[in-house]
């Protein structure tokens, strides 16, 4: 699972978005639930957004959406977390297997919005659904003033103050120089 991170403007303001890849995710043995590492659970447990990618040339990629949705859910059940439901490899119709109408029904089911999209021909239609995404989870994390997660009662980690940290090594070396001297 690689980790893909990208700045950008949305509305005047600078997003930094980190895309964690969630592979080997998997159906297991015929059942609608599924096997993953604990790395997803961790990743699945600090988002902000979902995306969910599926192949329209590959049902079972599509069938792994609905149960990997329910295990989110059971990570974050109250959270009102924003999702996009991204169909791709749409330059491929004559090899489709999944139609426009499953996806966009199960988007609605998710609560989501539905992209049909090709990377490979149309780069412009990804960037526009993840920047869809972004301003929502922007207006979500407005909303909520950044201190908790939606519905969690976790207070996410603060990064440090880059200016407070320059300001107490200065401070530091500064100190070091004088009692080095005075000796």
């Amino acid at each position: 699972g690689a980790l893909y991170s990208r700045k950008f403007t949305i509305d005047g303001e600078q997003i930094s978005l980190q895309v964690q890849d969630t592979p080997f995710v998997s159906l297991e043995d015929d059942t609608d639930s599924i096997c993953c590492q604990e790395q997803i659970n961790r990743s699945i447990y600090w988002a902000d957004g979902f995306v969910f990618v599926y192949s329209i040339t590959d049902y079972e990629s599509y069938r792994v959406i609905r149960p990997l949705h329910q295990h989110i859910r059971k990570i974050h059940p109250n959270a009102n977390i924003p999702l996009l439901l991204m169909a791709n490899k749409g330059d491929l119709l004559r090899a489709r297997q999944v139609s426009s109408k499953e996806g966009l029904q199960l988007a609605t089911e998710l609560g989501g919005t539905y992209y049909e999209v090709s990377a490979r021909e149309n780069c412009e239609g990804v960037h526009e659904a993840f920047q869809q995404l972004c301003q929502e989870v922007s207006r979500m994390i407005g909303s909520c003033n950044g201190e908790k997660r939606r519905g969690l009662h976790l207070v996410r980690p603060k990064s440090p103050n880059m200016q407070d940290l320059k300001r107490r090594l200065k401070q530091a070396l500064t100190s070091k120089g004088k009692s080095a001297t005075t000796l």
